[in-house]
């Protein structure tokens, strides 16, 4: 059966309620009755369009993947295209923590374990290209290392310093207010010291 404009129409504005909901409120607030009830429809309206609570909340999280790999598209090949691979590598860490710590009711919604792995929506396919780039710059920085674990656990320093940072516990262990210099650090781990 095919759906109507209007069909579609007020299935993307359960997604648009559901991403202001998570941007303002947290992943917590993202409830199939709130979402009903700030969307102006009975709260089993959504079910019409969304049979699960997680086909809903996967297609909220949809929306936070798709905001991140723009923003990491658009620093591809940053500056005048001569940038070195860790110069890419630097930016799109960068990219990667602002977006964790600018939006974290939906970072943590797009990481949640259950979205990943119940399938709906292909969330992982949707965070596949962007660890695929992560691979393709760590295995130029990096020629003489498995590529894919390298970026992996480059991939997972960043994801616990945007946790850690959420939180406030790395500033008050490391005495900074800036994530930068872990970034730095981070790269330092992983692809070696950078040559003066």
């Amino acid at each position: 059966m095919q759906e109507s404009d209007s069909d579609t129409g007020l299935r993307a504005r359960l997604v648009d309620v559901g991403v202001d909901l998570v941007t303002r409120e947290g992943a917590q607030a993202l409830t199939l009755r709130e979402i009903a009830r700030r969307a102006g429809v009975s709260h089993g309206a959504p079910r019409r369009y969304f049979p699960t609570h997680l086909e809903l909340l996967s297609a909220i999280a949809r929306r936070g993947f798709d905001e991140l790999a723009r923003r990491a598209t658009a620093t591809a090949g940053v500056g005048d295209g001569t940038a070195s691979p860790r110069a890419e590598l630097t930016v799109l860490g960068r990219v990667y923590l602002e977006f964790a710590l600018g939006n974290r009711g939906m970072y943590e919604l797009m990481f949640r374990h259950d979205l990943l792995e119940s399938g709906h929506l292909g969330l992982r396919d949707t965070s596949l290209p962007l660890f695929g780039r992560l691979v393709d710059l760590v295995a130029q920085a990096r020629p003489d290392a498995d590529a894919r674990l390298v970026a992996g656990a480059l991939w997972a320093n960043l994801h616990g310093i945007a946790q850690l940072w959420g939180w406030g516990s790395l500033q008050l262990a490391t005495g900074t207010e800036d994530f930068v210099p872990l970034l730095h650090s981070a790269l330092d781990a992983h692809l070696g010291q950078e040559a003066e």
